[in-house]
């Protein structure tokens, strides 16, 4: 006589893998965010090693980002010429490299916002709440 297959217990052992496959999805997305997004080490424009000898004085403008010192300088070389402030000496400083500037903060402003969405707040909830 063969062995007998439970389909009953099948079923629960591939829903109970179906979940943990589902876990796994969820703890990589909100492991993605909270890894890339707001990286206190790393320069959120360019990705350089924030470390004393590159970060922004402490009397710079206010940054809403984490920049290094070359970022920031050029975020507020943005802001003034947001504001009229053209400087003459940095040619560079064109209509592409505003449309730069203006898609990067777009960029983070969408990231910013679903960090703060209902959903990412029910995605971190499942997450804390789920015992594994």
């Amino acid at each position: 006589m063969g062995i007998v297959i439970s389909l009953d217990q099948k079923r629960k052992s591939a829903q109970h893998q179906h979940q943990i496959d589902i876990l796994k999805k969820k703890q990589t997305a909100a492991r993605k965010f909270f890894q890339c997004a707001r990286c206190a080490v790393k320069c959120e424009k360019c990705g350089a090693e924030i470390t004393p000898n590159n970060q922004p004085p402490l009397d710079s403008v206010r940054l809403p980002y984490w920049f290094c010192a070359s970022c920031a300088e050029e975020y507020a070389d943005y802001i003034d010429a947001l504001t009229g402030i053209r400087k003459d000496d940095h040619y560079w400083y064109n209509n592409a490299w505003m449309r730069i500037w203006s898609s990067w903060i777009e960029y983070r402003g969408a990231i910013d916002s679903y960090l703060k969405s209902k959903a990412f707040k029910q995605l971190i909830d499942e997450l804390s709440a789920d015992p594994s």
